[in-house]
């Protein structure tokens, strides 16, 4: 006879150094059977073909992903120029380019700047983007084509790490919703040599990073009651807002569902702190300095 495991009240964000042939929900299902808690979820999908950066939120912090999704991304991209392939990157058919000679470096630079900013994508066939509920790469692997629409994204910062042979290594600093496999591919273009995504690794999402992550292996290896010292804190996800420490009647308040009156100049989104210092969720000051409650945590939390 199976026994369901037991759910338990854990709450924080673990930050995976995903490799390279694992999906995210293969990631998520493993965290799931080691820390059995009784939410799980991550903050942005990585293809199976990417590594790096996968940050998962259990528990409470599930109510705040949402906020890391929408940040900004660093990645390092190792591009083939040279090539063509039927999926943007190294899984599909490639075909090799009819050109006598690759682009110096100095030209790959300039042409690298024209990328710099605000540009718009289209996204790609072979991608989770869904239409009519299903996603684009279904109706791709059928060899149906779907009309997309553009998209505006931002390249903040665009730097060569490496180039050498046929191969380019880039940084990229961009916002939510950019497509390297895309870029990688209007790079070429530009270049007029062509060119696909050979390796993809995530290093930052907002204020985190790689270095503090772990590989799924090394999570295997913890016992039990070391798996809890690896969780960060649920409130680094929102270290992009200001904290604010409210009075003991404003956070019964508040918990009770009540706006609260704010005599300071204040206005967007803070962390919420209440008695003990503890954190309790993430609040709103509108234009008339109503604090409202965006997102609380459970009130069964100590």
């Amino acid at each position: 006879m199976q026994y369901k495991r037991l759910k338990l009240d854990i709450d924080g964000l673990l930050l995976v150094d995903k490799s390279l042939g694992v999906s995210s929900s293969q990631i998520v299902s493993k965290i799931k059977f080691l820390f059995t808690p009784k939410k799980v979820g991550h903050t942005g999908t990585l293809d199976p073909m990417a590594t790096g950066l996968l940050p998962i939120c259990l528990g409470e912090a599930t109510k705040f992903s949402s906020y890391l999704l929408n940040a900004d991304k660093t990645y390092e991209a190792l591009i083939k120029l040279g090539y063509k392939s039927s999926t943007g990157d190294s899984e599909g058919k490639i075909i090799k380019q009819d050109i006598k000679n690759l682009p110096s470096l100095n030209s790959i630079k300039k042409v690298l700047q024209k990328f710099k900013g605000q540009i718009y994508q289209i996204p790609p066939m072979y991608s989770a983007l869904k239409h009519k509920g299903k996603p684009l790469y279904i109706y791709a692997r059928e060899g149906l084509e779907i009309k997309r629409t553009k998209r505006k994204i931002m390249i903040y910062a665009i730097e060569v790490l490496d180039f050498y042979e046929d191969k380019l290594k880039l940084k990229i600093e961009c916002s939510k919703g950019t497509y390297i496999r895309t870029l990688a591919e209007d790079i070429g273009a530009k270049l007029n040599v062509g060119a696909y995504l050979l390796k993809l690794e995530r290093t930052n999402i907002g204020h985190l990073n790689l270095e503090k992550a772990l590989k799924i292996e090394e999570i295997e290896k913890l016992k039990d009651e070391n798996k809890p010292e690896i969780l960060l804190p649920m409130e680094i996800l929102l270290n992009s807002f200001k904290k604010m420490k409210l009075k003991i009647k404003e956070e019964s308040a508040l918990k009770d569902g009540k706006i609260i009156k704010k005599t300071k100049s204040l206005s967007g989104y803070y962390r919420l702190y209440g008695k003990g210092n503890k954190f309790i969720g993430l609040g709103e000051v509108d234009e008339i300095e109503n604090l409202k409650v965006k997102r609380l945590i459970s009130q069964e939390k100590k």
